[in-house]
């Protein structure tokens, strides 16, 4: 077990007997513990939402409340919950252990009570507790470290998305300046620098996306307009028109969601769909797009036929501006959606086809919910 470090800790000692309580308070102060003192269900109650004491020492039998109802009680209160209990208890049959463990306890002690060993099992909870408390401070530091490695992660490639496009912004204006004299390469030079501001702005909306607020307004909308809506949004945002077989194989009509963030994430995967095939393909671009129903929530599973994942980038694709595609100003596409639809309450997950080359996307949605809540 690993050392714990020495801190002044709190035991609320509950028995209707007051010579136990002297006993075990006396013990428990000469190895340093606070003692909080109670001799009925009600006080216990009482002082463990008041003070909340690390771990209570509760006797099972006394008048009135008894012990299995008292921590029936302590582990219904949200403010006491958290608390373990050890029961103290004349009986010592294996199923008044269970009985004790079953109400909530987490260890036995049965009279009469030796006192070191009530030490050593108050000593090995209290650890316990300590272990835990730095488990959970170690979870919390974890998160803010994956949370600010992502941050910068998305503040490095956005400079550097930024940056490149503005020097192709700077580029065509110095030569547009030198040819001022030939206005058919002024204007191609003036079209690819609205072709880099456009770029730019994509970037600043794909932000915008990111930037969900915690809770999402829900409204009910039919499946039917979420899809044509996301197929008019990814035509919008990249200027083609795309073909994609629609399955429905569900008896669910419509679905609770937020519209704008729905539909943001299917038009970033329907286009990465089409931009799977690479842009030397020539022909049909098949993309199917099948919704299924499991228990309570959706699944829409979006399938090409392109080149399939990279291996270089198969592990971390989600990652802000990750691509194969060597273009600037690209590469948040699957960041954005996987985080509005982790956002909706749903999961995402991409493979490489089984039986035959592209790719599957699919990602699941709750049919009812009441409200969005961003989880990542």
């Amino acid at each position: 077990m690993p050392e714990i470090p020495e801190l002044t800790r709190t035991v609320l000692v509950v028995d209707d007997e007051p010579i136990n309580i002297q006993l075990l308070q006396r013990k428990l102060e000469w190895d340093g513990i606070d003692v909080l003192t109670a001799d009925n269900g009600e006080e216990c109650l009482e002082v463990a939402k008041e003070r909340k004491p690390d771990l209570i020492l509760l006797d099972v039998m006394m008048p009135g409340m008894d012990g299995f109802a008292v921590c029936q009680k302590l582990r219904e209160d949200k403010r006491t919950k958290a608390i373990p209990v050890i029961f103290v208890t004349a009986h010592n049959s294996k199923k008044g252990k269970l009985e004790g463990l079953e109400a909530g306890a987490v260890d036995y002690i049965t009279k009469p009570i030796d006192l070191d060993e009530t030490i050593a099992r108050v000593r090995t909870q209290l650890n316990y507790l300590e272990i835990n408390k730095a488990n959970i401070e170690l979870t919390r530091r974890l998160g803010e470290s994956r949370r600010s490695a992502a941050i910068g992660a998305l503040t490095q490639g956005i400079a550097h998305n930024l940056n490149n496009l503005l020097g192709v912004v700077m580029g065509y204006l110095e030569l547009a300046k030198v040819n001022y004299k030939d206005p058919d390469k002024v204007l191609k030079n003036i079209a690819r620098v609205e072709s880099a501001a456009n770029r730019i702005v994509g970037i600043i909306k794909q932000l915008s996306t990111v930037a969900f607020t915690t809770r999402l307004p829900l409204h009910e909308m039919s499946l039917d307009r979420l899809i044509s809506g996301s197929l008019r949004r990814a035509s919008e945002d990249s200027r083609r028109d795309y073909q994609v077989d629609i399955e429905k194989a569900v008896d669910a009509t419509a679905i609770k969601t937020n519209i704008e963030a729905f539909e943001d994430a299917l038009s970033k995967l329907i286009i990465n769909a089409w931009e799977s095939y690479g842009p030397d393909h020539n022909g049909n671009r098949p993309i199917q797009l099948s919704i299924l129903q499991r228990s309570e929530e959706l699944v829409f599973k979006l399938v090409d036929q392109g080149r399939g994942l990279d291996p270089e980038i198969e592990e971390n694709m989600f990652e802000p501006f990750i691509s194969t595609k060597n273009t600037v100003g690209v590469g948040m596409g699957l960041t954005v959606a996987r985080h509005a639809i982790r956002t909706l309450g749903g999961e995402i997950q991409i493979l490489n086809n089984e039986d035959g080359p592209g790719v599957t996307v699919e990602f699941s949605h709750p049919i009812n919910r009441e409200e969005a809540v961003h989880s990542e």
